[in-house]
């Protein structure tokens, strides 16, 4: 399979160091097109394997499969720039840009497609990746879970859904991250160091989510385990739903829409 990856930016760079660093794709069979030099550099540094160049065209032409991961409004340019041959599959990365949309710049409605939506934890291959297809195959449908699940977690859902699974996923992880941003500064008032407070409560965290992704357990369920009756955590638990943390969540997850 030679793949090319059109931007070199955060989310073009991480995928092309997963893919890199993946059982699926050889580096070797990995090109990466850039307007200007200097991401190229630092991708080829770190992967001397891949190649790299600053024409779109020139990447997109003998590949198997084309990720575009460029800004939305750039997508209609870009892709009349590298004009895609119907048996090439097109993986978009471009937020809010749908499969008709895509089929009509591409003028190919027939070509097999995929939009994806990571998170910005794919650079440490921790990504929940959200994708749909559009004329794929089952086959290809699971390639490209290979593909996604090797840099964390690929759930594949309707195009309809994709927005609502990017409130949970790309956005939230933004969410996540301000629940430990307010739980470190908690620690700091009490009197915890900084350092010793954020790594205590990403651990926290992380050991929160293992319980859910390992044991498919229900977070009530877990929670139960430890609010103790008349103990600490439910008293913290209660605190919560009086002040309207699960009420906060969900309105932030809606408006993320």
């Amino acid at each position: 399979m030679k793949v090319a990856i059109i931007g070199a930016g955060n989310m073009g760079g991480a995928i092309a160091q997963g893919l890199a660093q993946g059982s699926i794709v050889n580096a070797s069979d990995i090109i990466v097109s850039n307007p200007s030099s200097n991401k190229l550099d630092v991708l080829k540094a770190a992967h001397p394997g891949i190649q790299v160049t600053n024409s779109n065209k020139q990447a997109a032409e003998n590949a198997d499969v084309v990720f575009l991961a460029v800004k939305p409004w750039l997508v209609e340019k870009v892709l009349d720039e590298i004009q895609l041959q119907e048996n090439q599959t097109l993986v978009s990365v471009a937020a809010g840009i749908c499969f008709q949309q895509l089929a009509q710049f591409t003028g190919r409605k027939e070509m097999t497609m995929f939009r994806l939506i990571p998170n910005t934890a794919i650079s440490l291959l921790q990504s929940t990746t959200i994708i749909s297809s559009f004329h794929a195959t089952a086959e290809q449908e699971q390639t490209m879970l290979d593909i996604f699940n090797e840099m964390g977690l690929a759930v594949l859902v309707p195009e309809d859904k994709m927005a609502a699974c990017t409130s949970l996923t790309s956005c939230g992880i933004a969410y996540a991250l301000k629940y430990i941003q307010a739980a470190m500064q908690a620690g700091i008032e009490l009197g915890i160091s900084p350092k010793n407070a954020s790594l205590m409560v990403a651990q926290s965290v992380k050991g929160a989510a293992e319980l859910i992704l390992q044991k498919k357990s229900h977070p009530s369920v877990e929670i139960d385990k430890v609010c103790t009756p008349g103990g600490l955590t439910i008293k913290g638990i209660n605190q919560l739903e009086h002040d309207g943390f699960s009420s906060a969540v969900i309105h932030a997850m809606k408006a993320s829409m």
